[in-house]
């Protein structure tokens, strides 16, 4: 049995994130998406250096610890969320968020590399069920999406640059995990990962995207704070406390309360189109997930 110490922040988590796949949606609507990553990030680190003071964690880091950091920095909030905003501009929000829920399979193949953990054959059904579930929405996205105007219908794309968001992700949830992770301060670690990640953004939205532009909307920056301080801020040390926990692979799966939110997101204001195909493949998808949820790991 769970304690509530990991229910709580696996349930908040789930729903905090499953709202922000929507919220990117805006701040990618005609605004480069590296500059829009660069402002979430650029806001939240010192938020989360703030945090570490207050919670008195130290935030001095040997040079192994710094390394680490940096890994995780460039892996989580450099390529995962530079994939992820682009991936957007292609493909459905709620679409890309069903697509992460399969980080339990790298999650769980990178735990076996790096941790040691070994993944009973429940688990490995389970995830074969989901990823067929997955295959059916992302079908029908890719039939839709010439239909729909999706930017030419460049799902391909999308689906390429989701891919890789998730495999990066999936390797700083696993890394940061290790004997040298374990020394450091949770928020401490985040925090020099997160300006690291920083850095690069700012150096690759210069290169990419030209000087920075600064739009006038209001809930553009509402946007920002939301995600720079409710969306990293808050919820990813509960994230990483939880894979320190209950391990990579099971952490993975509050992508379904995450995938139900998203779903219901798109389907009240992206105007997704359900079909017997969709709702077959995220019956599967939710099917498998809770199959895989409840065969155990052990390390």
């Amino acid at each position: 049995m769970f304690s509530w110490r990991v229910i709580i922040p696996f349930v908040l988590t789930g729903s905090i994130w499953g709202s922000t796949w929507f919220i990117i949606t805006d701040q990618i609507d005609g605004m480069p998406a590296a500059w829009s990553v660069f402002y979430r990030f650029a806001l939240a680190t010192p938020a989360l250096f703030l945090v570490a003071v207050l919670m008195k964690r130290r935030l001095r880091l040997s040079r192994p610890e710094h390394l680490l950091a940096l890994g995780v920095g460039i892996a989580q909030f450099s390529g995962n969320f530079l994939f992820v905003y682009h991936a957007e501009l292609y493909i459905t929000s709620g679409i890309v968020a069903v697509m992460f829920a399969m980080l339990m399979v790298p999650n769980a193949i990178f735990g076996r590399i790096f941790l040691g953990e070994r993944v009973q054959s429940g688990f490995v059904i389970g995830s074969a069920i989901a990823v067929a579930g997955v295959s059916l929405l992302l079908v029908n996205e890719w039939n839709a999406a010439p239909r729909a105007g999706v930017l030419g219908g460049n799902v391909g794309l999308g689906i390429s640059l989701a891919v890789g968001g998730i495999l990066a992700a999936s390797l700083a949830n696993v890394v940061q995990a290790n004997t040298i992770g374990r020394a450091v301060p949770m928020v401490s670690l985040l925090a020099w990962a997160m300006l690291y990640g920083t850095v690069f953004d700012l150096g690759f939205a210069l290169l990419t995207a030209g000087p920075p532009p600064l739009p006038t909307r209001p809930d553009y920056w509402m946007g920002v704070v939301y995600l720079a301080l409710i969306g990293s801020v808050i919820t990813f040390p509960l994230h990483y406390n939880l894979v320190r926990e209950i391990g990579a692979g099971r952490t993975a799966y509050n992508s379904i309360l995450t995938v139900s939110v998203a779903m219901l997101l798109s389907t009240l204001f992206e105007d997704y189109n359900w079909t017997a195909i969709t709702a077959s493949g995220m019956g599967l998808a939710i099917l498998g997930m809770v199959l895989a949820l409840r065969s155990k790991q052990s390390r």
